[in-house]
């Protein structure tokens, strides 16, 4: 069933669009070093919870939307040597923090195991 890593991270509502073509840069660098699919959702019906949510969970502040993303690949093996050389791409270089379409730092992140596939 192969290995998924996940991500959650709020974005300013204004940097959409910047977030979106960084997001196509990183997805062409995962799928070139060994990815099978790379999934990028901006948050559209992503209610409040009575305890714990997704807001509070990225430390959502006014006038951010979260957004959730995974990348799929073929074993943990594969992803192991895959994010080495996506970590090593130049391309992957953010640049200076203020020059980021999000906040790094309240991004939730974490490499899974499927247990169902349907």
């Amino acid at each position: 069933m192969g290995y998924v890593d996940g991500f959650v991270a709020p974005v300013p509502d204004a940097n959409k669009e910047r977030y979106r073509a960084l997001a196509k840069m990183a997805s062409d660098v995962f799928i070139e070093h060994g990815a099978t699919r790379v999934v990028e959702n901006w948050g559209d019906d992503v209610p409040d919870g009575e305890v714990t949510d997704y807001a509070r969970a990225a430390h959502k502040k006014d006038g951010e939307t979260v957004v959730f993303s995974w990348v799929e690949w073929p074993s943990k093996d594969a992803r192991d040597r895959g994010w080495e050389k996506v970590m090593a791409d130049e391309r992957m270089n953010p640049g200076p923090e203020e020059e980021r379409p999000f906040d790094a730092k309240r991004m939730i992140y974490g490499g899974f195991a499927p247990i169902v596939e349907a």
